[in-house]
C-alpha cells in the first residue's frame, strides 16, 4: 500500500458543476467559492472562459474573478477552450488555466467540434500563450465514451504524453462518462504512473470506490465537486462529480490531510443546494459526518 499522507483536492463545483444548472449570478458564484475556501479549499476551479451562447452559466467569468478574494495559498484555476479564451483568463488573473481534449474522436467532434488532432493543437497554443501559468490537460473520457465505448489505457496515456510534449504541466485523467471501475483505474494507472490527477464521476455509483483504489496506489491528485453537483453535458446520463465532502470524510477517517474542514464544508454544500435551488447527491450532506451525534 502507497497511500499518500496528503492530497490535493481540486474544486470544481464552482466550474464543473454549475455548468449544468440554470444560471447563477457571479456574485453568488463569488460566495460558493469563498465559502469553499473559508473551508479550507486551496484549490479551486473558479469559473471558465468560455463563449457564453455555449454554456449560458459561465457567463461572467471576468467578473467572478475581479471579485475574489486573494487568499495566499489558494489556487485559482480557470478552463479554458482555446486562445481567446486563455488570453481573457490570463487578463483576469488566473493562476491556472486547465484545458480539455478527449481520448474520444467522435466526442470531440461532437464537444468542441475539433479532432483531437486539432485539439492538441490548440493546446500548444494555450500553452505557449500561458507562459509561466500552469496548464493543467484534462484528458476527458478516458475510461470510455459513449460512441466508441471502453477507451484502451494505452490510448488515453499516450494522448496524455503528446499534451505534456505540447507544453501541459500535469495531467488529469477524466472518467467523462462514468465507465471507470477500480480494475480500469488501475490498468490506467499502470500507463500512465500516479503522478497524474483523476476527476471522477458518479454516473454508475462508483466514484468514491475509484478514488480510493487510486489513492491506495498512492494518486494524491483529485477533483471533487462541492454536493456532488456537476455531469458532463455532452455525455448522456452522465451524473455528478465525486462529492467533495463525501472524499473528505472517507479521507478523514484514513488520517490523510486534505486540509479542509468537513463541518465548513457542509455548510458550502448547504449554500451551493440553495443556489441551484433543488437537493445535492452527496451522501454525507444527506446523513452528516459519521460521527455526528443525534441530539438529545
Amino acid at each position: 500500500m502507497t497511500r499518500p499522507p496528503t492530497v490535493d483536492i481540486r474544486e470544481v463545483g464552482p466550474r464543473d458543476g454549475l455548468q449544468v444548472e440554470a444560471p447563477v449570478d457571479p456574485g453568488d458564484r463569488v460566495r460558493l467559492v469563498e465559502a469553499l475556501v473559508e473551508a479550507g479549499v486551496s484549490h479551486v476551479e473558479a469559473c471558465s472562459f468560455v463563449s457564453p451562447t455555449a454554456v449560458p452559466a459561465m457567463a461572467g467569468a471576468g467578473e467572478v474573478m475581479a471579485k475574489l478574494s486573494r487568499v495566499s495559498g489558494v489556487t485559482y484555476t480557470a478552463l479554458v477552450p482555446n486562445r481567446k479564451g486563455a488570453e481573457m483568463a490570463l487578463e483576469a488573473g488566473v493562476d491556472e488555466l486547465t484545458v480539455t481534449v478527449s481520448a474520444s474522436p467522435a466526442y470531440s467532434e461532437k464537444n468542441v467540434r475539433m479532432s483531437i488532432d486539432e485539439s492538441v493543437a490548440a493546446v500548444e497554443e494555450v500553452c505557449v500563450l500561458a507562459g509561466t501559468v500552469p496548464v493543467d490537460a484534462v484528458i476527458s473520457c478516458a475510461f470510455g465514451s459513449p460512441y466508441e465505448g471502453d477507451i484502451a489505457p494505452e490510448r488515453a496515456a499516450a494522448l496524455g504524453d503528446r499534451l505534456v510534449d505540447a507544453g501541459a504541466v500535469s495531467l488529469t485523467y477524466a472518467d467523462t462518462t462514468g465507465m471507470a471501475t477500480p480494475r480500469r483505474v488501475a490498468e490506467l494507472l499502470d500507463e500512465t504512473g500516479t503522478e497524474v490527477g483523476l476527476h471522477l464521476h458518479d454516473t454508475r455509483g462508483t466514484a468514491l470506490v475509484n478514488a480510493y483504489s487510486a489513492l491506495e496506489r498512492g494518486v494524491r491528485r483529485f477533483d471533487t465537486s462541492v454536493g456532488g453537483l456537476g455531469g458532463s453535458p455532452f455525455a448522456a446520463g452522465a451524473a455528478g462529480n465525486l462529492a467533495t465532502e463525501d472524499f473528505v470524510a472517507l479521507l478523514d477517517d484514513l488520517g490523510v490531510v486534505s486540509g479542509i474542514d468537513l463541518e465548513r464544508l457542509l455548510a458550502a454544500s448547504a449554500l451551493a443546494a440553495e443556489l441551484v435551488g433543488h437537493p445535492l447527491p452527496s451522501r454525507v450532506a444527506v446523513a452528516g459526518p459519521r460521527d455526528r451525534l443525534a441530539p438529545e
